[in-house]
């Protein structure tokens, strides 16, 4: 396929390296410099996409895919798919879906789990979005930049699962901090403490494959010092987009409203911001009750 690619940064840029090493003719686009092996760069995003079959964006927010998606889409063919890999709110990506459908323009939110060591192996988790169709033309390429691709249903739905998806990880990652520092506190030792819980009703993929204490369970930031396979921030972001999913569908959420405020306490007024999303563990080994 003739692929364009914009937003090549830590997730984009091994995404589109994978593609055309698979032999797919894929030209880059970047607001940074970035030079890629295999990838064509383009001048602006405009030129990235003309002639393209498929135009894929991996962008930092709902209001830059917007503004791209406006730029992007008149110079898009007819019958062409624009593929959104970013994470963002539910109404940016329901919004770019209509603008695409108006322009002849099918469309796919796919945004991603897995995290830059993903990108980089080709083992990414997509969720999707968009009319059958769609889904069908691009499903080539996310056998080739992951692992599985799921069809969550209509537009917006990928966006949905993802969300949703990881407001159950930033709450569970809480609350396996919680425990690990309320057993020190009574004296259990770290591994039995993982070797009971990771076989028993607390088991959980923080616990059994992301565990936050370090030393135990398989390897994970927590044995790098905390350096980020999913920033703080990431994570604050993404429960964020939640609570805003929530309040725009009336839901009531209140674990995903307190894990929000937590890590908005940890990366914007504590040492949180630029450490892996487990470090709440050293956090809450530091506090005392309230």
């Amino acid at each position: 396929m003739k692929i364009g690619f914009i937003g090549l940064g830590n997730m984009g840029a091994p995404m589109a390296v994978n593609l055309a090493k698979a032999g797919h003719d894929v030209t880059g686009y970047d607001m940074a410099d970035v030079t890629l092996d295999g990838v064509n760069m383009s001048a602006s995003a405009a030129e990235a996409v003309k002639g393209q079959d498929v135009v894929i964006t991996m962008l930092p927010n709902g209001a830059i895919l917007r503004t791209v998606a406006a730029e992007i889409l008149p110079g898009m063919h007819a019958g062409a798919v624009l593929v959104d890999c970013s994470t963002v709110d539910v109404d940016s990506a329901r919004a770019v879906a209509e603008n695409a459908d108006k322009a002849g323009v099918l469309f796919v939110d796919a945004p991603v789990s897995g995290g830059t060591v993903g990108a980089s192996a080709g083992t990414l988790t997509f969720m999707a979005g968009g009319a059958e169709p769609a889904f069908a033309l691009a499903a080539p390429l996310f056998d080739i930049m992951g692992q599985k691709a799921v069809h969550c249903g209509e537009a917006g739905a990928g966006q949905a699962a993802k969300i949703c998806n990881n407001m159950i990880l930033g709450i569970t990652m809480i609350g396996t901090c919680e425990a690990f520092a309320l057993a020190d506190k009574l004296g259990l030792d770290r591994q039995k403490m993982f070797d009971v819980v990771s076989t028993s009703s607390g088991y959980s993929w923080t616990m059994n494959a992301y565990c936050p204490a370090p030393g135990v369970g398989p390897q994970s930031p927590a044995d790098n010092g905390y350096k980020p396979g999913f920033a703080a921030e990431l994570m604050l972001k993404d429960l964020r987009l939640s609570q805003q999913a929530a309040d725009s569908a009336d839901a009531d959420t209140p674990l995903g409203q307190a894990a929000m405020a937590l890590y908005e306490q940890f990366v914007e007024n504590e040492d949180g911001l630029g450490q892996d999303f487990s470090a709440m563990l050293p956090r809450f080994e530091k506090r005392r009750r309230a």
